[in-house]
């Protein structure tokens, strides 16, 4: 199918070409017409992610140059001659793009054996690369993707909401439709106050559950406020703790796990999510847990995280870890967000200001930084 693209050959491209500089703008060959699978799109939003910081660090892989950002949005330019029918894609489809993964091999146990998936096709294929860390991503003004790890962005929903969703939102939604949290009630999400924490607080309460938030920082706690109170009368359910000053037994009064009658390991959460890299997150969370409770571990120090045994035996704590859903998961968390009106708080910026974003993440900001490829006074013809 021919691209109704405009001509030019070159596109804006921020570009990592060393570890701890700065991203360099630069006009560089815009992708050639896509091919087999792939689809060409036109990058309308590109979110920064705490990965993009870590892999700016050098902390993740040598592989530079590099384009970086793995959850992004477009609008489909041209179409490779395998991309299936059955996905209804055509010119002019917006889509959300998440960074695993692309061109996965299709003969792993991975790819054969995909639950939910189709067949041939996993997000956990170990051969497969992925967009802004093993392939260049959205950091640019177009780029070429894998029709079959994208989903449509429903109707009514802007790129630049759908953009942080793609891997912030698809993460924690992920991790609270983990099989170890299928009856629970009560969690806490600890860091709620960051990109992933603040979409996973309204996905939980409109879930049906109670949520204890968890932050540190004024500037998250205020995020966590306002979360609240455009939750409506569902906010009650919200319950919001300054680790600063609010201890682990005034959190528990705070979700009504006080009962001098009921003995003490019967007492607690269901289920707490660790998003910071801090032992002493994982610490809070794993004090706020009745017996048989469980620790989703999202983050990845560099260290690790230590942890009791005890807890594990003879409180019968399970620990998992989650890293990202599924595509079926992706198209379901996009409906739901627009069934429950759930949105990021979200600071734009041209792409020509990446490196101004950047310096604007390592401040310490709540909410998600994102890359809005319309306010771009310069910007390729099209």
């Amino acid at each position: 199918m021919a691209s109704t693209a405009a001509p030019s050959d070159t596109m804006l491209a921020a570009i990592l070409e060393q570890f701890g500089q700065p991203y360099t703008l630069k006009q560089i060959p815009r992708p050639s017409h896509p091919h087999d699978h792939d689809l060409l799109i036109k990058v309308q939003a590109a979110s920064y992610c705490h990965t993009d910081a870590v892999f700016a660090s050098g902390a993740l892989s040598k592989d530079l140059p590099r384009i970086g950002c793995h959850e992004f949005a477009g609008e489909i330019v041209a179409l490779g001659e395998n991309v299936s029918k059955n996905l209804h894609f055509s010119i002019g489809t917006r889509v959300g793009v998440p960074g695993r993964a692309y061109h996965p091999c299709t003969t792993c146990y991975e790819c054969t054996h995909p639950g939910k998936d189709k067949m041939g096709y996993s997000p956990f294929c170990p051969r497969a690369v992925n967009l802004g860390l093993t392939q260049d991503g959205g950091f640019q003004e177009y780029c070429v993707v894998d029709s079959r790890q994208v989903a449509p962005i429903p109707d009514g929903m802007s790129a630049i909401q759908a953009a942080p969703l793609m891997c912030a939102g698809l993460t924690i939604w992920a991790a609270l439709h983990h099989e170890k949290l299928r009856q629970a009630r009560k969690i806490a999400i600890l860091g709620a106050g960051g990109g992933l924490g603040h979409l996973g607080v309204q996905f939980a309460i409109h879930l049906g559950m109670s949520v204890l938030a968890i932050d540190a920082n004024d500037k998250s706690l205020d995020l966590l406020q306002k979360v609240k109170k455009s939750l409506g009368p569902a906010g009650d359910r919200l319950h919001i703790a300054n680790v600063r000053k609010d201890d682990t037994s005034a959190m528990r009064v705070m979700m009504g796990e006080v009962n001098a009658t009921v003995p003490p390991s019967e007492l607690g959460l269901d289920a707490a999510i660790i998003l910071p890299e801090s032992q002493a997150a994982f610490d809070t969370g794993m004090k706020l847990l009745k017996n048989h409770g469980t620790i989703v571990i999202v983050s990845f120090p560099e260290n690790g995280f230590h942890f009791s045994a005890h807890d594990l035996v003879f409180r019968d704590i399970s620990l998992v870890g989650s890293l990202v859903g599924r595509n079926y998961q992706l198209a379901e968390m996009l409906q739901f967000c627009q069934e429950h009106g759930i949105s990021a708080d979200v600071q734009s910026f041209p792409l020509a200001q990446i490196n101004e974003l950047v310096a604007e993440y390592h401040k310490g900001v709540s909410g998600k930084l994102v890359i809005d490829t319309s306010l771009d006074a310069t910007k390729s013809d099209n």
